[in-house]
């Protein structure tokens, strides 16, 4: 078979993967594996947990991927595995943590960006921490990995309504606890 490229669509990919070219499979891996892994880190809250946690997602896709029909995008229905595979980790694990799971290259920036970058990440995972676990990963999705309220209903079980009332919740949420931490810091 000939070698499929990066822009090819999902489902082409996935065609190829079930007529027996399980190679292909890596370019749906190297798609969606920032995506699977900020979801593993958010819920384990360890590096090396998370590259586990990720190689177990896809392991269950490939392995499901002969039931995926198509109701919803490939991506999705992945972050429905990961969803899933998320809150089962939490059982044993803790509580999701939502929007400073993704590393930043530092170097470039100068002493006071970097302390104010910090302060701001700081602010901010304090402020996720006091939310619901629930509106944290609605609004993770919506914001993060820019899903559309049907898709994260469809990862996460939620009706639509339901995530618009938690992303909006957990806007207001969060505007109020980072208003009130810089009440505290003008202090």
């Amino acid at each position: 078979m000939n070698p499929i490229g990066p822009e090819a669509a999902d489902e082409d990919i996935i065609a190829r993967v079930l007529d027996g070219d399980t190679d292909a499979f890596s370019v749906l891996v190297r798609r969606y594996q920032r995506r699977v892994l900020r979801l593993g880190y958010g819920f384990l809250k360890d590096a090396d947990a998370a590259e586990d946690f990720s190689q177990d997602v896809f392991v269950k896709a490939y392995v499901g991927l002969a039931g995926f029909q198509g109701r919803s995008s490939f991506s999705t229905w992945l972050t429905r595995i990961a969803y899933n595979a998320g809150i089962n980790a939490t059982r044993n694990a803790g509580r999701y943590e939502a929007l400073d799971s993704d590393p930043v290259d530092t170097r470039s920036l100068s002493p006071e960006d970097e302390h104010i970058r910090a302060e701001t990440a700081a602010a901010l995972r304090r402020a996720m921490a006091a939310l619901p676990e629930k509106y944290a990963v609605c609004l993770d999705l919506y914001f993060r990995d820019g899903m559309r309220y049907e898709d994260i209903g469809i990862a996460t079980g939620f009706p639509v309504n339901t995530i618009k009332s938690h992303v909006f919740r957990a806007k207001r949420d969060l505007r109020k606890a980072l208003c009130a931490e810089e009440t505290r810091n003008d202090l």
